[in-house]
């Protein structure tokens, strides 16, 4: 099965964030994205890893 495209929008609703903070993390290369004809798309597959990766350096983070 293919892997699913996100818009910015649709990430930053998954984030629960504004759509402005998902475009500057994706321009610094803070989450996985690419652009199609200007616009930023995500895999999903990625971005649910990127998500796990953030809970484990968080999870460290709080360990000491």
């Amino acid at each position: 099965m293919p892997d699913v495209l996100l818009t910015l929008h649709e990430v930053a609703k998954r984030l629960k964030v504004a759509e402005k903070t998902v475009y500057t993390m994706a321009q610094r290369g803070e989450l996985p994205a690419f652009k199609v004809r200007g616009q930023w798309r995500f895999k999903s597959k990625d971005l649910e890893l990127w998500i796990e990766q953030q809970k484990l350096t968080a999870a460290k983070g709080r360990e000491g």
